[in-house]
């Protein structure tokens, strides 16, 4: 049996996933009609942008919580558009890193930018007030 709280954290968890599809729906739409991309890519090129010493394969897929497949085909893609650079390791030949290159560091501050004021458009409606109490709630929810 469940209590009135139990019903409420339902409900938010249930207005919480709303509005995270809502937003992610209106990124991708966002990407691909201004910037000819896609999530995944833009994803993919932030975890490099934030590691620009490169990563290995495993590393980028653990970073990004999708398996090495997913993670590797997005990185093909961006390797054939001369985004990314695969490295192989010096001790170990099973292992490769990737990287930005300059052109890719280029493109994806373009894209950050713009995806940074789309975010912006879509949580204007909050006050400073009110971005400063949902971090924090969200915050104490992850547990940190």
């Amino acid at each position: 049996m469940s209590d009135g709280a139990s019903k409420r954290r339902l409900k938010a968890w249930v207005r919480l996933l709303a509005v995270t599809r809502r937003t992610e729906a209106e990124l991708r739409e966002f990407l691909r009609v201004k910037h000819g991309t896609t999530l995944p890519r833009f994803d993919v090129m932030a975890a490099l942008y934030r590691r620009r010493e490169g990563v290995t394969m495993s590393e980028l897929s653990r970073m990004l919580l999708v398996s090495n497949g997913n993670a590797t085909a997005v990185v093909d893609r961006l390797e054939a558009d001369g985004f990314v650079r695969r490295t192989p390791s010096e001790t170990d030949r099973r292992t490769v890193f990737a990287a930005l290159t300059l052109e890719g560091l280029a493109q994806f501050e373009g894209y950050a930018a713009e995806h940074e004021a789309e975010v912006n458009r879509i949580f204007g409606g909050l006050t400073e007030a009110e971005l400063d109490t949902l971090s924090d709630l969200l915050k104490r929810m992850r547990g940190t």
